[in-house]
């Protein structure tokens, strides 16, 4: 079983991306829904919360496990990665190494929770593989709300998002990794705004490519992992706007199951 480990919803077409890729793939998707956005919690919360979620995943039969949340990922990665017990990817790895291929310049930026900005995981990432890259960073906590609200179109949400890349506009950015999976519903927005030379780079494209690189060095985990079960997606709090929120980002409807017994 792949187990999924998200801070809330976000990460809903991100499983749907490697639902497509790998149709036999046993997922176990979680969501901390009860605890609202970790982007603007503290570092020791996000990781308190990220051990007790991947410990639930690796007590339910999870042989691997990956982060879909980008503050996870930034913020509790190692810890997580330390503690579990299985194999632990993320969502960063994949992310940055195609920003570093596609970046022409070298320069690049990112969009992402206070959270994930504040820990400085993207940029340590980046810089542990080219240490010559230039990287910005800009929060943009007001995004995810208002992709979950629906606000794909307004005319507020194109003046926020505005916003948030002039600070990386000015710097000539040549790449844009887009650090929340919320992000992907705005990228048309985000496209039009930072320029159409600057390249987005989107987890939702890089993560199952690079899945598929991980079951081809592992095929025996692989087999673990892939044996045709059905997909399960478990909130720890559940309402109708939470419905409406995950059909927006899963694109199409989706049964989300309460869970009351960890």
């Amino acid at each position: 079983m792949l187990g999924i480990l998200d801070s809330g919803i976000g990460g809903l077409g991100l499983a749907r991306k490697i639902m497509e890729r790998f149709p036999d793939c046993d997922i176990f998707y979680f969501g901390d829904t009860v605890r609202g956005s970790y982007g603007d919690k503290s570092a020791a919360a996000v990781i308190r919360y990220a051990l007790q979620n991947a410990e639930f995943l690796r007590l339910r039969g999870a042989k691997l496990i990956l982060i879909a949340s980008h503050t996870i990922a930034c913020v509790a990665g190692r810890q997580v990665r330390a503690a579990c017990g299985v194999p632990v990817l993320d969502v960063i790895g994949p992310t940055v190494r195609r920003a570093l291929q596609t970046a022409p310049t070298g320069v690049a930026g990112i969009v992402a929770s206070r959270a994930a900005v504040a820990s400085n995981g993207y940029l340590e990432a980046i810089l542990s593989l080219n240490s010559e890259a230039k990287v910005y960073s800009a929060a943009c906590p007001l995004l995810a709300p208002l992709v979950e609200e629906g606000w794909l179109k307004k005319p507020e949400t194109v003046r926020i998002v505005k916003k948030c890349l002039h600070p990386l506009k000015v710097r000539q950015i040549d790449t844009l990794i887009l650090g929340s999976n919320h992000y992907a519903l705005l990228k048309k927005i985000i496209q039009r705004k930072i320029g159409k030379r600057v390249h987005l780079i989107d987890a939702c494209e890089t993560v199952p490519a690079a899945l598929g690189d991980f079951f081809r060095e592992n095929d025996e985990l692989q087999r673990a992992v892939c044996r045709g079960g059905e997909p399960r997606f478990l909130v720890s709090d559940l309402n109708e706007h939470l419905l409406k929120s995950a059909k927006r980002l899963y694109g199409r409807n989706i049964d989300l199951e309460l869970m009351s017994d960890r």
